[in-house]
């Protein structure tokens, strides 16, 4: 007969012991599949249950993950998995909850990450092992009321009595002690004011008398930050991803920096029409990105592209990748100092592809420029920002009118010309050009020079000099270059 967890199930717990990866869906989203099982110890302190739980102070990737929960009910040393079932008493569910900003300081203890007060909810009911199949139950989990995680236990990389089997070889597993199976993908993050809701059944849902029924945490914001003698939040691109649950396959590739601190400090000197000249002549007569006004008018952008593809609105595409930590604000949130976005929005000028907040995030993030072939919303305060921003027209509405955001740091095209990852963009009042990072130096070097020339004819036009012959420089002219170059050496 089921009972409710309650204070005595938490206090009985000596141990909470958690596997990392056990559902194929999950092995599937990280991209990797371990061939045995391997666990990581959670304080008995975190322990909770229905209610609420603290995101820390400064930590902004609390992540939740639902999981079918192990209540051991007779002490286990050296079992057989054939004999293991017999010694858990009690199924619940439980939210495997952490902050992946402290990850890094744990070198794969999870202790912090993951043992925090309140980290590991149980409940609410407690099913009965005995009446159970454990190759037969159902996990689910909703955010604000919305299934984001739905699975079950039939094709589990190691079945709950291979774990108990397994754990029990070095450690005696005692009544009251925890063992949390594992969760499958949509795994994800809740922020302040999200309530995660986990639920497991035997079967078929509707039949509530095999069901835990929903364990509910609301998620708050502590206000209490993490004192400086110790390790403080922090993360990364792959933390991101992982926190919020992207496909390893998806997650995003750094592209090769081919922009030297030297050559960046050549293209700024260069303008873009120079530039351009220089492209055509090697045969380049497509790559300006053409259309779109800036907000910062006059000033020199030069930075390493990152791409952002849209493709155009689907209800049902949007529904799955519109909302949560999708492809936009994965690109705005990795981007890094010097580094320009480009998102391809097909021309659509009809919505927004760019906010006020996430240019502030890129411009926070060092970003050193955004461009877009769509439209901006917010459009007057994000001109008030310092990162510069190319679009095509300013325009209330809201991105999921028009876009689904689908795809970073793939080749795009935007404005009439192709972008790939790791392109070099330079714009200035005159335009947007995109340059082959294999080309910049040469081009740099040859437009340096072309516009040291242009400086000497125009020093000539205004003394009065006609341009026949001196726009281009016929051989007498270019003597006359040659002595003057000696005198005024490019710099």
């Amino acid at each position: 007969m089921m009972r409710q967890a309650d204070e005595t199930t938490l206090r009985s717990a000596g141990k909470v012991i958690a596997v990392h990866i056990n559902y194929p869906s999950r092995a599937a989203q990280r991209g990797r599949t371990p061939q045995l099982p391997s666990y990581f110890l959670k304080p008995s302190s975190s322990l909770s249950l229905s209610g609420q739980v603290e995101r820390p102070a400064g930590c902004e990737l609390l992540g939740f993950e639902g999981e079918i929960a192990l209540i051991i009910g007779a002490p286990a040393r050296r079992v057989s998995p054939e004999n293991a079932w017999k010694h858990v008493q009690w199924v619940t569910a439980s939210n495997d909850l952490g902050v992946y900003d402290l990850r890094y300081a744990d070198k794969g203890s999870n202790l912090r990450s993951k043992g925090g007060d309140g980290f590991t909810p149980l409940g609410p009911a407690l099913l009965p092992a005995a009446d159970l199949d454990p190759q037969q139950l159902r996990i689910q989990t909703w955010l604000n009321g919305e299934l984001v995680q739905d699975d079950d236990t039939t094709t589990l990389l190691f079945p709950f009595s291979q774990l108990i089997a397994d754990l029990s070889q070095l450690i005696t597993l005692e009544p009251g002690d925890v063992i949390l199976t594992g969760t499958p993908a949509g795994a994800s993050v809740a922020v302040p004011g999200d309530v995660v809701e986990i639920e497991v059944s035997a079967g078929d849902p509707s039949a509530t008398e095999l069901s835990t029924g929903r364990l509910r945490t609301a998620v708050v914001q502590s206000s209490v930050p993490l004192a400086d003698f110790g390790a403080q939040p922090k993360t990364d691109e792959l933390q991101h991803a992982e926190a919020w649950g992207i496909p390893a396959a998806e997650q995003v590739a750094k592209p090769e920096k081919l922009l030297t601190s030297e050559l960046e400090a050549k293209l700024r000197k260069v303008a873009t029409a120079t530039l351009s000249s220089q492209l055509r002549k090697r045969g380049f007569n497509n790559v300006s990105i053409d259309g779109l006004t800036p907000t910062r008018p006059g000033e020199k952008v030069v930075g390493t592209a990152r791409t952002l593809r849209y493709v155009p609105n689907r209800e049902d595409l949007f529904k799955e990748f519109g909302g949560g930590y999708n492809a936009q604000k994965r690109a705005i949130d990795t981007l890094k100092a010097g580094e320009v976005l480009v998102m391809e929005a097909r021309g659509e000028k009809g919505t927004g592809t760019l906010g006020d907040i996430l240019a502030l995030r890129a411009m926070h993030n060092g970003a050193a420029g955004i461009v877009t072939d769509g439209g901006v919303r917010d459009y007057t305060a994000v001109a008030e920002l310092e990162i510069p921003v190319y679009a095509a027209n300013p325009h209330p509405a809201v991105l999921g009118r028009k876009h689904v955001p689908w795809a970073v740091d793939e080749t795009i095209a935007c404005g009439g010309s192709t972008v790939q990852p790791g392109d070099i963009i330079v714009a200035d009042a005159d335009g947007i050009l995109v340059i082959p990072p294999a080309l910049a130096e040469e081009l740099a070097n040859d437009s340096l020079q072309q516009e040291h020339e242009e400086a000497f004819i125009a020093a000539k036009v205004r003394e009065g000099h006609s341009v026949d012959g001196l726009y281009p420089m016929n051989a007498s002219w270019k003597q006359e270059y040659l002595a003057w170059s000696q005198k005024n050496p490019l710099s």
